[in-house]
């Protein structure tokens, strides 16, 4: 080789993936709250506990693209934020997770007598000491329930509410997915027939919501339904003495005996899991007569 010639070299080979990023960060996640994170109103005799919901929709999500995650979800429908915090919050942070999903004070809402800004200080306090701890924070709004019969008389106080969650959410940094501003969940469908909480479509539009607000790509498609015949006026008074009848008699019988529909319910999932995983896919199981 002539010594003008400049020596022959290899070009260095990029490294695979080099720049790739992980579908998402998360490992653990823990799921805490009342009926509207156990799934209640989105009936699944598959999975633990009877009800799928929103939370087990999500971490089905993250699981697939995660080999190692795991979930548990402690969720127990009736709880109010106080006994939320009591029975769920020392479990949940046992578990080490690094995510957690926290929706607390829906239920305090229905009461009468509820200040949604003491409640909201306490919840700053329990958010502090989750994110304390290097977790990220998914919470909840509650939604806009204008156009449903049995909650629309607590509206202003749930719009209360809902500042109060936003402000402790951007103190501590955590994930606010706003469920006020989804105005899908508007349609009576998005309901379960007690009209107190989410139908299984409901839970699928929050579950993609969820999803997007953690900034997390995913398979889950929300439903749109097609519009339907208006009732008349004879037809929906019908529906909602069968409704007062069916849903709203024991509910208030359980309030005058102080008692919870969760009284004797424990959490579907209490230790991390595996999420299970539907095989047919996304589809939408049809609306259950009862929730």
């Amino acid at each position: 080789m002539d010594e003008s010639t400049p020596p022959l070299t290899t070009p260095p080979v990029p490294a695979a993936d080099s720049t790739a990023q992980p579908p998402h960060p998360w490992h653990r996640m823990v799921s805490i709250g009342d009926s509207f994170t156990e799934g209640v109103g989105d009936p699944d005799d598959s999975v633990p506990g009877g009800f799928r919901g929103w939370a087990d929709r999500v971490a089905e999500e993250l699981a697939r693209t995660t080999d190692d995650f795991a979930y548990a979800n402690l969720a127990i429908r009736g709880r109010l934020f106080q006994p939320i915090v009591d029975e769920q919050l020392e479990p949940a942070l046992e578990l080490r997770p690094d995510l957690v999903t926290i929706s607390a004070g829906g239920n305090d809402m229905l009461r009468p007598a509820a200040d949604p800004d003491d409640i909201a200080s306490r919840l700053d306090a329990v958010i502090e000491q989750i994110t304390a701890t290097g977790a990220t924070v998914a919470m909840f709004d509650g939604p806009d329930i204008g156009n449903t019969p049995v909650l629309r008389s607590i509206r202003g106080r749930v719009a209360i509410w809902n500042e109060n969650v936003r402000t402790v959410a951007a103190r501590h940094d955590a994930v606010m997915v706003d469920l006020w501003g989804l105005h899908q969940l508007g349609d009576p469908r998005m309901w379960a027939p007690d009209r107190l909480h989410f139908s299984p479509l409901g839970h699928q539009l929050i579950a993609c919501e969820t999803l997007d607000c953690l900034g997390v790509d995913h398979g889950l498609t929300p439903d749109h339904p097609e519009g339907h015949p208006e009732r008349t006026w004879r037809e929906a008074r019908r529906d909602d003495m069968v409704w007062a009848r069916k849903y709203l008699v024991p509910w208030v019988g359980r309030r005058i005996r102080r008692r919870s529909s969760g009284d004797y319910v424990t959490a579907k999932r209490p230790a991390f899991g595996q999420a299970t995983i539907p095989g047919a896919g996304e589809q939408i199981p049809e609306q259950a007569e009862e929730a």
